[in-house]
C-alpha cells in the first residue's frame, strides 16, 4: 500500500531541509532512513543520525539540496499512529535557471508536488517585511500559494518567525493570503510544530 505522501516546497535557502529533519526528530525519530532520488533518476538510501543529517545536508548555499529526500514517518497521535512519506525538495527560482542540473531538480519538485496530499509551503517570514508580501515572496511562492489553495492540504508555513523582522511579514502575509491557512514556525528552534502536526494528522 502506498503511503500517503507530504511534501515540503519553497525557495531556495527558505529553510525545507532543516524544518524536515527538525520536524522528524520532534515527531520521535532519531535516525533518519532517507532516500534520494537525483535529478537523473538515480535512487539511494542512507541512514543518518538527526545530527549527521543536520551536518551533512544542511547548508547556507542555495540548491545544497538537489533532488527528493524521502523519510518515512511514523507519527503518535492519541488514537494510535499514521504513517506517512515526508519529502524534501529542491529550492524554486524565480525565472528559468543557468544550470541544467538544477532546472532538472526544479522540474523533479513541480512533477512531485502534484501527487502529494498534503503540501506544506515554506516562506520566509523575514524577508517579507516591505512592500506587499506577493512582490516580496515572488512569482514562484505566488503560484504555488495559487495551486495549493485549490486543495485541503495545503498550509504556509512561515518560517524563521524566530527572526525580529518576520513579525512584521507575518503581517503581511496574512493581509494579502486571507484565503490560506498560514502557521507560523522556527525551523531552527522547533516552534509552532505542534499545530503542524495537527494539520498534518487531519490530512492524513
Amino acid at each position: 500500500m502506498r503511503l500517503k505522501e507530504c511534501i515540503i516546497i519553497g525557495k531556495a535557502n527558505v529553510g525545507k531541509t532543516l524544518f524536515a529533519i527538525n520536524f522528524a526528530g520532534y515527531l520521535g525519530i532519531p535516525k533518519l532512513e532517507i532516500e534520494f532520488t537525483t535529478p537523473g533518476g538515480e535512487v539511494y538510501k542512507r541512514s543518518l543520525h538527526l545530527g549527521e543529517a543536520l551536518q551533512e545536508l544542511i547548508s547556507d548555499q542555495p540548491h545544497h539540496t538537489l533532488g527528493l529526500q524521502r523519510i518515512q514517518i511514523q507519527m503518535p497521535g492519541f488514537k494510535g499512529r499514521k504513517r506517512f512519506t515526508l519529502i524534501d525538495t529542491s529550492g524554486l527560482t524565480e525565472g528559468i535557471h543557468e544550470q541544467t542540473l538544477v532546472r532538472r531538480a526544479m522540474a523533479q519538485t513541480l512533477a512531485q508536488v502534484r501527487n502529494a496530499h498534503i503540501i506544506l509551503h515554506l516562506v520566509d517570514a523575514s524577508s517579507v517585511g516591505k512592500g506587499e508580501a506577493i512582490e516580496a515572496m515572488g512569482e514562484v511562492d505566488w503560484q504555488v500559494a495559487q495551486f495549493g489553495g485549490m486543495r485541503s492540504g495545503y498550509a504556509i508555513l512561515a518560517n524563521k518567525i524566530d527572526l525580529a523582522e518576520a513579525e512584521r511579514g507575518l503581517v503581511q502575509i496574512r493581509q494579502d493570503f486571507p484565503g490560506h491557512l498560514i502557521l507560523p514556525i522556527s525551523a531552527l528552534w522547533k516552534t509552532g510544530f505542534a499545530e503542524v502536526k495537527q494539520f498534518v494528522w487531519r490530512h492524513l
